[in-house]
């Protein structure tokens, strides 16, 4: 078995982190000493041995560049998942404002549709369509509380929609004109000549019963001639359009489409006058003046002079 030799590692390691300190130390010391001489010599130690050190530097400067821009990077990705919030919420406002401008449009559509001083209206919201391929027709959120009537006329803010077919005490129902049993008399303009619209579920009504089918053109106006005391009359329902068979049918003014908002119409009765039989009414109880004849001495008069018995 060999023998080993002496172990001088230990003794030079010893004595080499000894020094190490020793040397630390010594410019510890120096390093704080306050002497003109003392700051001159470090001065030239600095300029003579740091700038040489810059290859030992770069992995440093490197590693400082790459954490702080990783700490750049954070902020980034922070603010972009900021923004993306704040981007989602505007997106749900954006919508909302569109949603909003359109029910405004709407609404300054329907002030802005002409008819009758005289006529008042009440203004609703679809609550539901319930158009089958038998019925055509939508529910409103007004009824009998807020004094709708069986039969009142509807619009949107572009033309006639319906009339009031059913009121319930929060809701009613508006018969639609393209419904099969929608039936309501118009007038054609320029012409002047009257129709009768005919519902036949679809988007573009039939003319019915014309006068003088020879005198319309297509684009000639179709409005409400008020006839029978259905509708008041005047109300724009739309312009005359030839099919492809040749029938003479109306597109409705109506946005049937896009119906969010109707206009119920408060329409009256025309005013009844009673026929008496009277030619002249009965003068007034505070009237001053010579006394009115009667009717039958009128229609004495009329009869002739009566002769006289001898």
């Amino acid at each position: 078995m060999a023998r080993k030799g002496p172990d001088y590692a230990a003794p030079v390691r010893r004595i080499l982190v000894s020094l190490l300190v020793l040397v630390l130390l010594a410019v510890f010391l120096f390093w704080q000493i306050d002497s003109p001489r003392a700051e001159r010599m470090r001065a030239a130690f600095v300029d003579r041995f740091v700038p040489s050190f810059d290859w030992a530097m770069t992995p440093v400067t490197r590693l400082s560049r790459m954490v702080a821009g990783f700490q750049s990077y954070a902020r980034l990705y922070e603010q972009n998942q900021e923004l993306r919030r704040e981007l989602q919420k505007m997106s749900a406002w954006k919508e909302a404002a569109v949603q909003l401008e359109q029910e405004n449009a709407k609404l300054l559509a329907q002030n802005n549709v002409r008819i009758d001083p005289a006529l008042t209206s009440v203004s609703g919201v679809v609550l539901t369509d319930s158009g089958t391929a038998f019925r055509q027709s939508v529910l409103l959120n007004v009824g009998a509380r807020d004094g709708i009537v069986d039969g009142w006329a509807t619009m949107d803010g572009l033309g006639l929609v319906g009339r009031i077919s059913g009121v319930g005490q929060t809701t009613s129902r508006v018969l639609l004109l393209t419904d099969p049993s929608s039936r309501i008399p118009v007038t054609i303009l320029p012409s002047g000549q009257h129709a009768l619209l005919a519902g036949d579920n679809t988007a573009l009504p039939a003319l019915d019963f014309i006068e003088s089918p020879e005198n319309l053109r297509p684009g000639d106006r179709v409005v409400s001639s008020g006839d029978g005391g259905v509708f008041p009359p005047g109300l724009p329902v739309g312009q005359v359009a030839q099919a492809s068979d040749g029938r003479l049918r109306v597109r409705l003014a109506a946005d049937y489409g896009r119906l969010e908002f109707l206009r119920v119409l408060r329409s009256h009765p025309a005013e009844q006058l009673a026929d008496t039989g009277m030619l002249i009414p009965p003068p007034p109880a505070d009237f001053i003046g010579p006394p009115m004849p009667a009717p039958a001495d009128l229609q004495g008069a009329a009869a002739g002079p009566v002769p006289a018995d001898d």
